[in-house]
């Protein structure tokens, strides 16, 4: 698979994610200076075939889950496995957001 600069940079920023903690697809897109490609990063996860990238690390700025290719009751568990608590399909940004990183 060849992969686009574009989804090269956002798998970089979400392998940066900590275990047990989510950012949101609009973080990942403002980081990469293109604040209005929140879809664009959905998309690029929603490609992702590496092990490596923790897409279910990506989440919406409402705190919902959002989608992710296995499915929402996968993408809840696997968050649930690290720590994550979800209520219903929402995360507590504050408490569970990671850190802008750089």
């Amino acid at each position: 698979m060849t992969l686009t600069a574009f989804q090269r940079d956002v798998y970089k920023w979400v392998q940066q994610i900590p275990r047990g903690k989510v950012m949101t697809y609009a973080q990942i897109a403002h980081a990469l200076g293109m604040p209005q490609a929140m879809r664009a990063v959905g998309n690029a996860l929603n490609k992702n075939i590496f092990f490596d990238v923790p897409c279910h690390r990506v989440v919406r700025s409402s705190g919902n889950v959002g989608g992710y290719a296995w499915g929402t009751d996968k993408k809840i568990a696997v968050l649930r496995k690290e720590g994550v608590r979800v209520n219903g399909e929402y995360i507590d940004l504050k408490l569970y957001g990671a850190r802008k990183h750089s």
